[in-house]
């Protein structure tokens, strides 16, 4: 196994992708529409996690983990019906949905994801 370490779109603060050990981490992906509604939000998340994934040569059949922060818990079955069409059949990752406080204001989703190189 090697130990190199490949970080892609590096800022001073943080990479949106760092593939190591044939393991590929994306960065918490927010959407670019603050105060839209979840679907948009989370559709705007979800496509960024695609071009994010094809950067690193994979797709979202290889994600093997997804964490998801909610502002709030009644956002739940909206995101849950714009998730479950992304994710294709057979290829459902773990994941976690938590209730959180997210950074900016307007901000109703965030989500991150793990996937095999």
């Amino acid at each position: 196994m090697s130990n190199e370490i490949q970080r892609l779109q590096t800022n001073a603060r943080m990479s949106q992708v760092v593939i190591a050990n044939g393991i590929v981490y994306l960065s918490g992906q927010v959407p670019d529409t603050a105060g839209a509604s979840i679907t948009v939000q989370t559709t705007q998340i979800l496509t960024r996690i695609d071009t994010l994934l094809a950067s690193a040569n994979v797709d979202k059949t290889r994600v093997l983990t997804a964490n998801v922060w909610l502002s709030d818990p009644k956002h739940f079955d909206e995101f849950n019906a714009v998730w479950d069409a992304w994710v294709p059949t057979g290829h459902a990752p773990t994941r976690a949905c938590v209730q959180a406080l997210l950074m900016k204001p307007g901000l109703d989703v965030e989500i991150a994801v793990t996937a095999l190189a």
